[in-house]
């Protein structure tokens, strides 16, 4: 059997248990990483410690850029408490029973709280109501930590009283830097194993981290357990990366919502390049492909309409070319899709006219449909006039009755449709302005 001191000591093995991302959180802030647009010399933050008064704050920003540890560090800085509490395991009750410590220790010591809340999304209104009375009357200065979109996350009330400051995602340089400080940290770190670590092996990791520091920390930690002789290869980082290759995505959140856009526009735009990368972004992320052929229908319809009625049909060809071969030789279908949108003449003539028409008809009420228009299929509603007067297209020149009218009595007609001068528009924009000539003349032949 072993001794314990027989046992070599591995990363895995450091006296403190905690993971490698929480011993070695930084200090100070000038430990960091990123985030300069909020704390370098006159940017917000560092302004905010320098006038001396701390005040109620949301972060928001993707996972691991420093949320907490910024928290913390303002709440040290400022010389308050620093209470911690997480959305996920705590509620009301907890809430409460930090407000209330926080009273005694304002009117006893005249100390500072400042009460931190991590995913501050996940508590509902009501809990969100319950910091509103402490925020206002200064009993706590609150900092909420979210992954979404305040504005769809946070009540107005509680945003009307704190400033959001947005964090971004570490880029490469930054990751390097928290990785190769976690390698020479001797006290809490990985220095005391003698790591080595090439740039090349490190920026393999930070990529797969996504502009995660934790993730990447993390991963580092993994890494270094199956480190031989002390150090870090490209084969041993690579086995240890291959289970971890998705992407920043939050399914249905804010970066969710943002590269459908991107998509979309990019597509708009006419550029199939850029098309087919946000495409791929949002499958590497692990978007269900099925959602993006239906966005794919929709912008055949919104974006190229009738200058290319292809698109339309290709859409769908796509959709149904994925459900019968499902992944991954559908996404190729989509990826045709795309490229063959983006490539496409453009035209927003049948969307506009469709939303100005809307418009009306929710605007102008219930109109009743003129006589000639409506269906006869008894014999009271013909003696009743249904019907009378109507022109039967088919029956006139060009099948085309000129100078009949087909708005409700009383309404004044209108035109919503505006073919472009591209793609098959082009044709039916003349088509068009032949048979309004003819509407204006009266005549049918």
């Amino acid at each position: 059997m072993f001794e314990s001191d027989d046992i070599p000591q591995t990363p895995s093995t450091h006296p403190d248990h905690r993971p490698l991302a929480d011993r070695i959180r930084p200090q100070a802030l000038r430990e960091i990483a990123g985030q300069q647009h909020l704390l370098a010399s006159g940017k917000p933050l560092q302004q905010m410690l320098g006038g001396g008064r701390l005040h109620s704050l949301i972060f928001w920003g993707p996972p691991g850029t420093g949320k907490t540890t910024l928290a913390r560090l303002l709440a040290q800085r400022s010389g308050a408490r620093f209470v911690a509490l997480s959305a996920v395991t705590s509620g009301v009750k907890e809430v409460r029973a930090a407000v209330e410590l926080a009273k005694a220790l304002r009117d006893t010591k005249q100390m500072q709280t400042v009460l931190f809340l991590d995913e501050v999304h996940r508590f509902n209104k009501s809990q969100q109501d319950a910091f509103l009375p402490f925020v206002e009357d200064g009993t706590i200065v609150f900092i909420g930590a979210t992954t979404e979109n305040p504005s769809f996350a946070l009540n107005n009330a509680l945003l009307s009283r704190a400033r959001v400051y947005v964090l971004k995602a570490l880029n490469r340089d930054d990751l390097i830097e928290v990785l190769q400080r976690a390698i020479n940290d001797e006290t809490d770190g990985l220095g005391k194993f003698n790591l080595k670590a090439s740039t090349q092996v490190l920026s393999l990791i930070a990529d797969t981290a996504d502009g995660d520091a934790r993730r990447a920390l993390n991963l580092l930690e993994q890494a270094a357990d199956l480190a031989e002789q002390g150090e870090l290869t490209e084969s041993v980082v690579s086995s240890v990366l291959v289970a971890s290759t998705l992407r920043r995505f939050d399914n249905k959140g804010d970066a969710f919502y943002d590269q459908i856009s991107a998509l979309h526009k990019s597509v708009r735009g006419s550029d199939p390049d850029a098309s087919l990368y946000w495409f791929c972004r949002m499958l590497d992320g692990g978007c269900d492909p099925l959602y993006i052929a239906r966005r794919v229908i929709r912008m055949a319809s919104e974006d190229i309409g009738n200058a290319d009625p292809r698109a339309l049909h290709l859409c769908l060809d796509a959709w149904q070319t994925y459900e019968r071969l499902g992944s991954p030789e559908g996404e190729l279908a989509i990826a045709q899709a795309v490229v063959y949108l983006a490539c496409a003449a453009k035209s927003n003539a049948v969307y506009s006219a469709y939303k100005q028409s809307m418009r009306d008809a929710k605007a102008s009420g219930s109109q009743d449909v003129p006589m000639h228009l409506r269906n006869a299929p008894t014999k009271l509603m013909k003696e009743l006039d249904y019907g009378k007067g109507y022109r039967y297209a088919h029956d006139e020149a060009d099948a085309f009755a000129a100078g009949e009218t087909y708005f409700p009595e009383g309404f004044e007609a209108k035109t919503y449709y505006h073919p472009v001068d591209r793609g098959l528009e082009q044709k039916i924009a003349e088509k068009l302005a032949y048979l309004r000539k003819k509407n204006r003349s009266g005549k049918s032949g």
